[in-house]
This record gives C-alpha cells, structure tokens and sequence, in this order.
C-alpha cells in the first residue's frame, strides 16, 4: 500500500512539474518574443532620426579601413542575424543579407524589420517548450553549440546593444548627435512596448 502511494504521489509531482515547466516556457517564450520586438524598435528608432549625412560618414581620425560606418554597423547587426537563423533554424526562411557598401537606410530598416520577425520566429520555438525544431543555439561556425535557454536570447540582446552603443557614440563624433529624446527613448521600454503594439507593458 505505502509502495503504490509513493508510486503514485510521484506520478503527481511529476505532472506538476510538467505544468510548472509548460507555464514557465509560455511565458518565457512570450517575454522573448516581445523582447526582441522591443529590441528592433529601437534599431529602427536609432535609423529614424539618425541625420543622413552620418549614414556613410567616416571619422578622419583613424584609417578608415580599421572604422566602420554606421551603415556597416547596421547591415553587420542584420547579417548575424540571419547567420543565427541559419545555422540555428534553417528550416526558417533566412533573409537576404544586405550589402554595407551600397545599403541605404531604408534598405537597413527593411532588412532589420524582416531579420527580427525571422529571430522572434527562432526565440518562440526555441524558449516555448512545445517540442520546436530549435534545440540548440548556434552564434557562429567555430562556436560550441548552446542548449536553447535564456542565455540565447541574452547573447542576442547583448550583441545588438553593444553595437547600438557603438552607434551612438560614432554618430556623436561625427558631429551628428542623435536627439535626446531618441537616446533616452531606447530606455523608456512602456513607451517601446506601446509602439510595438504589445499589451500590458514590459512583465504584462
């Protein structure tokens, strides 16, 4: 008797668990798929307002061949992406690369907005716990795949935020400071949300 009682306490426990876990992945996949949709807005936020004479410019100061451009820095960010969708999710539709010597700003925000459905594509069947094709995450050919967790989506992040900074601070010491209300609009993520169209604001 005891024996088929602890048999079956942990039968409970178990789909606890697995519950526990489903409701956890739901909300973890939701979270990162409104992250990063927040994320692209303000790459496109940064696109929006930047001066057009900034888009190419080059600073003097050091050999050009050594400084990219904020055009390069953008089309870099939208390629990396699309080598995490495809060495990551190839069965996803992996975006056309754009090309940093003839990209122009539309063009950047276009690929930019595409790339970004494609990785909210990749977080929503990586991070959702319902069995997805993506199981491991792969940031580069030399690097060791990654189980899919919350590391994925945080490498992603920190990737786009470390070149937004680089954005900011080149735009700057071209003599084309981006306004105050862009710079501190990256951080307001209520508003962020809202102009996602994402209900609740950031832990809604």
């Amino acid at each position: 008797m005891a024996t088929r009682r602890t048999k079956v306490q942990g039968q409970i426990r178990g789909k606890v668990q697995d519950k526990v876990q489903g409701e956890v992945h739901t909300r973890l996949d939701r979270a990162a798929v409104r992250m990063f949709a927040a994320n692209e807005r303000m790459n496109q936020m940064l696109i929006e307002h930047l001066d057009p004479a900034a888009w190419e410019a080059k600073l003097p100061a050091k050999p050009a061949c050594k400084v990219r451009t904020i055009a390069a820095i953008f089309t870099h960010m939208h390629n990396v992406r699309c080598k995490w969708i495809r060495l990551t999710a190839p069965h996803l539709k992996v975006p056309t690369q754009l090309n940093r010597a003839h990209c122009t700003p539309v063009q950047a925000r276009a690929g930019l907005a595409e790339s970004a459905v494609r990785c909210a594509e990749m977080l929503g069947e990586a991070l959702g716990g319902g069995g997805g094709r993506v199981e491991k995450f792969v940031r580069d050919g030399w690097a060791q795949p990654w189980p899919v967790g919350v590391e994925m989506l945080c490498y992603m992040l920190a990737h786009e935020a470390h070149h937004r900074g680089q954005l900011c601070m080149l735009a700057h010491q071209l003599g084309f400071p981006l306004p105050i209300e862009v710079t501190s609009g990256i951080w307001n993520w209520e508003r962020l949300w809202k102009e996602c169209g994402l209900p609740g604001g950031p832990g809604g």
